[in-house]
């Protein structure tokens, strides 16, 4: 990125995300508008790579062409107690809420949640590939009188995720197992998902996420890691303009953030939000 400006970047998080309590990073400007790399603290070499190469595609090159005018997000609740979840759910105004699960406290967060938001308000979980095969079936099946969309990555592997969906009668996910193109095809081989969630900068980028639900050929879900506004517009972006997209996108998580870098951030109305580029306010990059 030597020939594009770069801008440092931290922004505190309203509620820890695991062990995640701020977001920082670069904010990278070039021809095309702003991109982002703030990649996650768990994330390997490979990974950081990618998302130097998604920061710089969203700096150089113009974002996918939309097929929809509007994107519905889903709000996205941590690991937080019951009745912080209820309140984070029930604020968010979102008509999809997603639960994290695999900690102890699960099943009375998806009942605070549920109780919280009604009948009309979908919910899915995200276990973090935090249970064995056996404790996955056990958890789900305590869980499936919330009337669960979908559960992602319930298990660890695509093996695994395969062996689980082939009993379950809630719709599987994946998402960590998915971090290249060729994971994408993978888990549409071994049968492991019933959708495929893609972490665009993860992955290397709008255009890689792109191909990733291609070669899948699954119902494809656009999900943030937790970036600024800057970088959720790459993510709103490739929602947009995903063929196959029948869900909610996982891009209302600035509703998690405390601070932006902008002063028009990109948080949901009503549970949707406009496609669009985001620049960073005067003041985060001076």
């Amino acid at each position: 990125m030597a020939d594009l400006r770069r801008v440092p970047f931290s922004v505190p998080l309203r509620v820890p995300v695991g062990d995640v309590t701020e977001r920082s990073g670069w904010l990278v400007q070039g021809p095309a508008g702003w991109g982002e790399y703030s990649p996650l603290p768990s994330w390997s070499a490979a990974e950081r790579a990618a998302a130097e190469r998604a920061a710089i595609e969203a700096a150089t090159e113009p974002f996918p062409a939309p097929l929809r005018a509007r994107v519905e997000v889903n709000a996205m609740i941590p690991r937080v107690s019951p009745a912080v979840a209820a309140d984070l759910a029930r604020a968010s105004g979102c008509r999809t809420v997603k639960i994290k699960v695999g900690d102890p406290a699960s099943i009375d967060r998806v009942a605070a949640v549920r109780d919280a938001v009604g009948s009309g308000v979908r919910i899915r979980l995200d276990a973090n590939a935090s249970w064995d095969l056996d404790t996955a079936a056990i958890a789900l099946a305590q869980m499936t009188a919330y009337d669960i969309e979908l559960i992602e990555d319930p298990v660890a592997d695509l093996d695994q995720m395969a062996t689980f969906r082939r009993g379950s009668s809630v719709l599987i996910a994946v998402e960590s197992s998915v971090r290249t193109v060729e994971d994408a095809a993978r888990a549409a081989r071994l049968g492991a998902a019933d959708v495929i969630v893609l972490k665009p900068q993860r992955i290397g980028g709008a255009t890689a996420a792109l191909r990733a639900a291609e070669a899948a050929g699954l119902p494809a879900i656009a999900s943030s890691a937790l970036e600024t506004s800057v970088g959720l517009a790459m993510v709103l972006a490739v929602a947009a303009a995903l063929p196959n997209a029948p869900f909610a996108h996982g891009v209302g998580t600035a509703l998690l953030l405390a601070a932006d870098v902008t002063d028009d951030p990109l948080v949901p109305v009503d549970g949707l939000l406009t496609p669009r580029r985001v620049a960073p306010s005067e003041a985060s990059v001076d």
